[in-house]
């Protein structure tokens, strides 16, 4: 049992040294996370855009349906 543990640990090992990991193991401080840094950026400016866009379409939407409703009352 304790052989199997050993061996599972050691191929976790190797096979976390072939991942792709989204910082620079060489490099000191902020510079290390910059591709981690940028990517986290780019998902945060995109999700603010999607959000502005959806929140300009309800706005837009809610504004006509009120102005149907009010006008066939």
């Amino acid at each position: 049992m304790l052989g199997s543990k050993q061996s599972f640990v050691s191929e976790v090992k190797v096979e976390l040294q072939k991942a792709s990991w989204p910082w620079e193991p060489k490099e000191k401080g902020m510079k290390k996370y910059k591709e981690l840094v940028d990517s986290t950026l780019i998902v945060v400016i995109a999700m603010l855009l999607l959000s502005g866009y959806i929140a300009g379409w309800e706005f837009l939407l809610q504004t006509i349906v009120g102005f149907i409703t009010k006008t066939a009352r």
